[in-house]
């Protein structure tokens, strides 16, 4: 079922921006286009979730390690990999206000509108209809598709249509001091690579036997041309990916052991199961011999957030070609040299970002004991990755309570992030936490003075409580 709720979603963006967790890059010059800076909160979250995955991949398993490989690669690796000639996406013109766009978007656009009329049942019809013909790379089918249904130019209002073509998505620049001796390279693409480039670095230094991982977090970047959807679809972005190199012949249960484990990890994260998806790839990749993506059901339809894929022996294979260095692995156990094969998990992180804002936004409202109603926005980020764990906050700004705060600040913020705030209305400082996802407040009175004891309240529920000062830090991280 396709769903969609862009109003939901333009607030979810207006509140990114309010509350500093997204800003559009380079804002004072009119922005750049599908490029994003993340603010105070924004980069604090996505901190969280960066470690959360880490920890996750390297901490909790044995044979997993990580690496932080170079941004510039060697121009060959790009071609051994597949993605000077494979890496493009089929685009068409508008010839009226020469506007570009990626087929897929176009078609999508279309569905969009066809569920907003109560179309449902029509708008999956043609969305099934155009996975078939990109998956066979049918472009005069593609062609014939956005003909028939008479798509429109969103800036012409024309379907006067340029033919389906592929677009190379790569950046390109050039390394060297002088422009005559210079050398073309690309900026990354995807992280992948410098993983399997340093595969034998890797298996020797860190001893390591299959079946073994190798985790990255990194930027990458790609030169969508419809570029769209906020931060879910960015040309500067960041991946959180792992190769996992395993023996031939045991793909399957692999793949299918990463699936489930990758779920799991996204479900223990605090998002319900429900929201959640597997949808398997009807276009396998050059290099895959099966796929899958993790979808989540965003307030714009269900999307990817990330990929599981078993891509089989090709790059190792591939780069041991083009660079005429061997790529291989002795299996002690069956006495037999061999290129592995690797299940690979790959998220965006930004994605996860945008997911977990999309999961936690809420507009309460409800009738006071008088009778008035009160409202609020608060977003329900699972405390563990909230930006601000516990906002501090005085009374009074006089009278002792600003001294025993910030007493208390003082020995919580070594444990976990804290926010002191002593401006407006108690009233006021709650409905701010409550937007910026803060999971608990503890307000110091008077009558903290005498009994040692503060009033936490809880930003799900908004119920209230005392509790001593004395163990405090463990409290909040039981809650945690």
């Amino acid at each position: 079922m396709i769903a969609n709720d862009q109003h939901k979603f333009q607030a979810i963006i207006s509140h990114a921006k309010e509350y500093g967790f997204v800003f559009q890059s380079s804002e004072i010059y009119d922005g750049l286009s599908a490029v994003y800076d993340y603010g105070p909160w924004g980069s604090e979250l996505k901190k969280n979730l960066r470690e959360a995955w880490w920890n996750e991949m390297t901490r909790m398993h044995d044979n997993i390690v990580g690496i932080d490989a170079a941004i510039f690669m060697h121009p060959t690796t790009w071609k051994a990999s597949g993605h000077v000639d494979n890496f493009s996406d089929p685009m068409i013109d508008n010839k009226d206000s020469k506007k570009r766009y990626r087929v897929d978007h176009l078609i999508e656009g279309v569905a969009d509108q066809l569920v907003q009329d109560g179309k449902t049942e029509e708008a999956e019809q043609l969305i099934a209809s155009m996975e078939a013909l990109l998956a066979a790379n049918d472009f005069a089918g593609l062609n014939e598709l956005v003909e028939s249904r008479k798509m429109k130019c969103g800036v012409s209002g024309t379907c006067n249509w340029t033919d389906v073509r592929q677009f190379n998505l790569m950046f390109s620049t050039q390394i060297g001091s002088v422009a005559e001796e210079s050398t073309e390279i690309y900026l990354r693409p995807e992280t992948a690579q410098g993983i399997f480039v340093n595969f034998l670095n890797v298996q020797k230094t860190a001893r390591l036997k299959i079946p073994f991982g190798i985790a990255q977090i990194g930027k990458a970047f790609r030169n969508e041309i419809v570029a769209r959807q906020f931060i879910f679809r960015m040309r500067e972005f960041e991946q959180m990916e792992m190769q996992f190199f395993i023996r031939p012949g045991t793909q399957k249960e692999w793949y299918e052991y990463w699936k489930a484990e990758r779920m799991k990890w996204h479900t223990e994260m605090g998002i319900p199961a429900e929201d959640y998806r597997f949808h398997d790839h009807i276009k396998l990749a050059h290099y895959a011999d099966a796929a899958v993506d993790i979808e989540y059901n965003f307030p714009i339809g269900w999307k990817e957030v990330e990929g599981i894929h078993s891509r089989t022996d090709f790059d190792l294979k591939s780069h041991q070609e083009f660079s005429g260095k061997k790529l291989q692995y002795f299996d002690n156990e069956i006495n037999q040299n061999y290129v592995p094969y690797v299940i690979e998990t790959s998220i965006g992180l930004d994605r996860m970002f945008l997911l977990t804002l999309c999961h936690a936004y809420q507009e309460e409202k409800w009738l006071k004991e008088d009778g008035s109603e009160d409202s609020r926005i608060v977003l329900k980020i699972p405390a563990k990755i909230a930006p601000i764990k516990l906002a501090i906050l005085p009374l009074l700004k006089k009278e002792g309570l600003p001294e025993i705060a910030r007493e208390i600040m003082k020995e919580c913020r070594n444990e976990f992030y804290c926010f002191y705030e002593e401006k407006d209305t108690i009233g006021k400082r709650y409905r701010r936490m409550d937007a910026l996802g803060t999971p608990f407040c503890i307000t110091i009175d008077h009558q903290t003075k005498e009994d040692k004891m503060v009033t936490i309240r809880y930003r799900d529920t908004m119920k209230q409580e005392r509790i001593p000062i004395e163990g405090l830090v463990a409290f909040v991280k039981s809650k945690m």
